[in-house]
């Protein structure tokens, strides 16, 4: 779910948060997880470990670490078909 319900915006703290992101994303474009992999190259299988957060890097991690402790947030922002943020 989006941080805001009225913006397609997602703050971003954990791996979980950005895979919560990718798969609201993906929703919201009206792909399934077997159309998105296809195009992306991945199969079915990884994308769902990447928008569960199951298939975070230990450099994602320690990058999102940082982050927070350093007080800044990471959102991610879906443009709406015409390129306008919500």
């Amino acid at each position: 779910m989006p941080t805001d319900p009225n913006t397609s915006s997602w703050r971003i703290r954990t791996p979980a948060d950005l895979g919560r992101a990718i798969a609201g994303a993906r929703r919201e474009r009206g792909l399934s997880q077997g159309a998105l992999a296809d195009e992306l190259g991945f199969k079915r299988s990884y994308l769902s470990e990447l928008e569960t957060g199951d298939e975070a890097t230990i450099a994602l991690e320690r990058s999102l670490r940082a982050l927070r402790r350093l007080g800044a947030e990471l959102t991610v922002t879906l443009p709406d078909s015409h390129g306008n943020r919500q």
